[in-house]
């Protein structure tokens, strides 16, 4: 292929400063003429003629000019400029105008035989400087604030000094005459202001010679005098590194957590030559983490405070800093302060707050600290510390935000788990934390602490502390008597009301009480049980739910399902040693299903307060969650916290809402879940001491998986009760509830009615319920609204619920299961064989038909 030459044309540079020059030639030629119309309108004013020697009046030359003027013409002349980088535009113009200048200056120059001056092209050329008024920097913005620090300026004590000193003596002298005083305070005040503003430069500067032997003037450096008596603005202060006064004897239910520290910390501290001599080298650090409120940071103060050895004590948001770079120096401030110190103990409170996952970190800054702190543990080896060991102890809640790399072995060697104490525990810190108080006969701490279920050291120590109040209102009430307070004419009837009995208590008692007064003030186990309903545990508060007050009292019937129940939760969680005999370790997962309305929840809260263990529950749906992961990681938070409580039990409410069958409709977000909850359940993480129950009304739906050995492998059928079971049902639901039921009721003719036959627990209660509120209408409907308050103010004994009362209910009371659904169950049970005995279900069809 022949390639054509062609003729070149202009580049783009040259396009683009022909398209100036035409521009700045079409603006030369306007103001031409603008400028002849002006001349002659003038001219024409004065009658004076034009004079032939100025050919050059009305014609506007280039080096008139100005840059500014000519860039806003262009721009406006021609649109397309205005796209141009103005940068690339500014050189064009700049070197076209100096080019047309320097034509035009040569061709006037041809004309007129004179050099042509040259034009200014800036506002601020040819001006002199000497004719500039010089503007001194007040630094007015740096003083007014400066004033607002209330600080008083310290003395300069550089040129003036003598005279200073002279002004003091002249002042001693004079003291005793008060004209001479005055005169001094004037002279005093002139001389400071004329300080202030003649002789501020003339102190701040200092005359130095050079070598030539001319003089220059350099500033002087702003330095505060040695005699100031102004602080230093960043003065070190001698922090306390003392050991603590705590100790470990002051603890109770950590007698495994202690015996770990004392080998991974205690041992180190107190004799590391045996770690010497052996070569082997020493934890240097120990990770404390579990749920709030369970001695993490107690038990690190008891610890040092046993082994006598210095401890630094750092709050870790205290490290981090706004100034980069400041944050690090801490942290090397830190461990330089250990090491003169060592042995010693480092602790870092909250430490997640400055170890966060670095992948994860918003700012640069965090990941510096996260880095400091690697390098800084790794040098504490003994080597590096002159054989004098140095150990961290970190706390924390959230041991999975921490840096992976600071969990390795050669830095936090060991992670100790402070869990929610169990009862053995909580009965072991309630001894430790009263045997210092003034207690009134025994407590029962056995009781204290089987009432106490998901209660931390902190809860456990606000009881003993709500206990002490309850015992000084009781002796507040017992040291005031209001017929005395009316005796004494102090108070009236009225005011008496008006006031609580603290209030009356120190309108009695103004002054400090006396010894007698004091002896009956002590604390007793009525005390105790008056304060436990005001304590909210901390675990409630991080998704534990609290023992319900469901007993077996309160079921009716389902003995079989009670019996499997006890056998499968309640008896591994008192006993485990029989079970571990048997060679039963892992616990068990119960599926409780069957119609609505028979009891499956409130077996589990049966459950839940006879086990006396910690019990979460959890309604199916609440765990889901429209972002990705977040359904996932409200799971595995579940687990994490019942294995920080063990025992704990686990309560899933329609929990084919939560893991539904896998199939191709179901989406990849429920599959995920599904997942999560069967890896949880039976995967690589240990599950003792976490049993599982989950309730729904639909079993065919859940999961297969679920189903196997290892996960729920215990399914229980709760079916619709029997008329003997009926009969059961309703005795119960009128002993809890205490309704008056009259005497011609027949209880087993209305559990033997067939109306009855589909009902279910739920259905008898409502029963109940609506022949309860039938009485009620038949006893107060015939009287007005107002005699009806007033009726029902009186406490009416005489309200019976009568057999009418209850025909009347089953008129308004429907069953919840029909006979379709009754079979689909019955079917459901016995093709999936999860029937407890078949003969058994038999008869109890065939009875209550």
């Amino acid at each position: 292929m022949v390639k054509v030459k062609g003729r070149k044309g202009p580049s783009l540079a040259q396009s683009l400063d022909n398209k100036l020059i035409g521009l700045i030639h079409k603006l030369l030629d306007e103001k031409s003429t603008e400028k002849a119309n002006k001349n002659q309108a003038q001219n024409d004013d004065e009658d004076i003629d034009i004079e032939d020697d100025d050919e050059f009046k009305n014609i506007a030359l280039v080096k008139d000019l100005r840059f500014t003027e000519v860039m806003i013409y262009v721009q406006q002349k021609d649109l397309s400029l205005q796209r141009i980088k103005k940068v690339m535009l500014e050189k064009t113009l700049e070197k076209v105008l100096k080019q047309m200048r320097d034509e035009e200056s040569l061709e006037l120059e041809s004309i007129t035989g004179k050099p042509v001056e040259e034009e200014l092209d800036s506002d601020f050329d040819g001006v002199n400087v000497d004719d500039l008024v010089e503007v001194k920097d007040q630094n007015l913005a740096n003083k007014s604030v400066v004033n607002l620090w209330n600080i008083k300026p310290a003395n300069v004590l550089t040129v003036n000094q003598d005279n200073n000193t002279n002004n003091t003596n002249n002042n001693n002298n004079n003291n005793n005459d008060p004209s001479t005083q005055s005169n001094n305070n004037d002279n005093d005040n002139n001389e400071t202001e004329t300080y202030n503003e003649n002789e501020t430069e003339d102190i701040e500067k200092k005359m130095i010679e050079d070598v030539d032997g001319s003089s220059k003037e350099v500033k002087k450096s702003k330095k505060r005098s040695n005699d100031s008596s102004r602080p230093s603005k960043r003065q070190k202060i001698d922090k306390d590194r003392n050991p603590p006064n705590a100790s470990l004897a002051q603890l109770g239910g950590m007698d495994d957590v202690v015996t770990q520290l004392m080998e991974l910390v205690g041992m180190p501290i107190l004799h590391p030559e045996i770690y010497q001599a052996t070569g082997v080298e020493p934890p240097r650090g120990v990770l404390l983490h579990g749920p709030p409120g369970c001695g993490k940071t107690t038990i690190a103060n008891a610890l040092a405070g046993d082994l006598k050895v210095p401890f630094i004590n750092i709050s870790a948001p205290s490290v981090v800093s706004g100034m980069s770079g400041e944050s690090e120096k801490k942290i090397r401030e830190l461990f330089e302060e250990a090491k003169s110190l060592a042995p010693c103990i480092i602790f870092f409170d909250e430490i997640d707050a400055i170890t966060p996952k670095r992948e994860g970190a918003q700012r640069e800054m965090e990941r510096r600290i996260v880095a400091q702190m690697l390098t800084s543990i790794d040098e504490l080896s003994l080597d590096k510390t002159n054989g004098n060991p140095v150990i961290i102890i970190g706390a924390t809640n959230r041991p999975d935000s921490l840096d992976p790399a600071l969990r390795r072995a050669g830095r936090f060697d060991r992670e100790i788990c402070l869990n929610v104490p169990n009862e053995i525990s909580r009965l072991n810190i309630l001894q430790k934390m009263t045997q210092n108080l003034k207690i009134d006969g025994d407590l029962d701490f056995q009781k204290l602490a089987k009432a106490t279920p998901g209660y931390v050291g902190a809860d456990l120590k606000a009881l003993t502390t709500a206990a002490g109040i309850a015992s000084i209102k009781r002796i507040f009430k017992s040291l005031t008597n209001d017929d005395e307070l009316l005796a004494e004419g102090i108070l009236t009837l009225n005011q008496i009301e008006a006031l609580s009995t603290i209030q009356k208590f120190l309108i009695k008692h103004p002054n400090r009480l006396t010894q007698d007064q004091l002896e009956p003030l002590a604390i007793t186990y009525d005390d105790f049980l008056t304060a436990l309903p005001t304590i909210q545990p901390t675990a409630k508060r991080e998704g534990f739910a609290t023992i319900p007050d469901v007993t077996w009292e309160s079921v009716g019937a389902l003995t079989n399902i009670r019996i499997e129940l006890n056998m499968a939760i309640v008896q591994p969680i008192r006993n485990p040693g029989i079970y571990e005999r048997v060679g039963i370790h892992a616990p068990a997962g119960v599926l409780m299903w069957g119609p609505p309305g028979c009891g499956k929840t409130l077996l589990a809260k049966a459950v839940a307060n006879e086990s006396r263990a910690n019990f979460i529950s959890i309604k199916g749906p609440e765990l889901l969650n429209k972002y990705v992961g977040e359904s996932e990681k409200a799971i595995r938070q579940v687990f994490t916290r019942a294995r920080a409580s063990i025992p704990c039990v686990i309560f899933f409410d329609e929990l084919d809402a939560l893991v539904p069958r896998r199939d191709t409709s179901l989406s990849e977000s429920s599959s995920r879940v599904v997942n999560t909850l069967l890896t949880e359940l039976d995967g690589l993480n240990d599950r003792k001491g976490i049993f599982v129950i989950g309730a729904t009304n639909r079993p065919d739906m859940i999961d297969p998986a679920m189903l196997r050995p290892g996960r729920l492998d215990k399914t229980l059928f709760i079916e619709l009760p029997n008329a003997n079971e009926r009969l059961d049902i309703l005795k119960t639901v009128i002993n809890i509830n205490k309704t008056p039921v009259d005497s011609d009721v027949d209880l087993s003719t209305i559990a033997h009615d067939e109306r009855c036959r589909n009902f279910s627990g739920a259905d008898l209660s409502s029963l109940i319920r609506e022949a309860g509120v039938i009485a009620l209408k038949r006893k107060f409907l015939n009287l007005d609204v107002n005699e009806q308050d007033q009726q029902m103010q009186d406490h009416d004994d005489e309200i019976y619920v009568t057999r009418e009362d209850f025909e009347r209910a089953f008129n308004s009371v429907k069953p919840s299961v029909n006979d379709r659904d009754r079979l689909k169950y019955d079917r459901l049970n016995k093709k999936m064989g999860w029937s407890l005995n078949t003969d058994e279900t038999e008869q109890k069809e065939s009875s209550s038909v």
